[in-house]
């Protein structure tokens, strides 16, 4: 798993969710996926996610590096889905600008 993977499961489980982690390799994915209430796919392979694995009125989120890891059709499942492309990517550079000013304020005083 990416550290990325590693750091969102571990603050999500700091709140209290309950996380599965999966790979793309996973055994019966769909016996998991479609168990999500939330389901952030960042394996790094387009259309990894179809329908079928996606629980009826669930939240997703393609965060992943390859575009499009979440099929239109498992979007259409979904309660919500994150736009591809500008969805996690445009959030993801805003915290990291965000955290390079409170840096360089911490080291400036």
């Amino acid at each position: 798993m990416r550290e990325g993977g590693k750091l969102l499961a571990a603050m999500l489980t700091a709140r209290d969710a309950t996380v599965t982690v999966c790979h793309s390799r996973t055994r019966d994915l769909v016996t998991h996926t479609s168990r999500a209430e939330t389901l952030v796919a960042a394996a790094g392979r387009p259309g990894l996610i179809t329908a079928a694995m996606v629980r009826s009125g669930a939240v997703v989120v393609d965060a992943g590096f390859a575009p499009g890891e979440v099929s239109e059709e498992a979007a259409a499942v979904a309660r919500a889905a994150s736009p591809v492309p500008g969805g996690v990517g445009p959030m993801t550079i805003a915290m990291l600008l965000a955290q390079t000013v409170d840096e360089a304020a911490v080291s400036v005083s």
